[in-house]
């Protein structure tokens, strides 16, 4: 199933936190779903982005279902 536009945002958003950039609010839904897929975590400092959350979005999507490899590709 590919990412809805809402956790692909908030994948964008995860990156770019991660880069040291200030970013908006993560919506909890949306950041649930990527932790299920094993793109996003959440420790003691808040959400981030996982290896795996950051190679899908610098590739432009996400993998379906989540224990496939990031070969196969959904566009943003």
């Amino acid at each position: 199933m590919p990412l809805s536009p809402g956790q692909i945002e908030a994948l964008g958003n995860l990156a770019r936190k991660s880069a040291g950039e200030d970013v908006g609010w993560i919506n909890i839904s949306h950041a649930r779903a990527l932790t299920e897929l094993g793109l996003a975590e959440r420790n003691a400092g808040g959400w981030r982005i996982t290896p795996a959350g950051l190679a899908a979005w610098k590739a432009g999507g996400a993998p379906t279902p989540p224990q496939q490899p990031l070969t196969e590709i959904f566009p943003r």
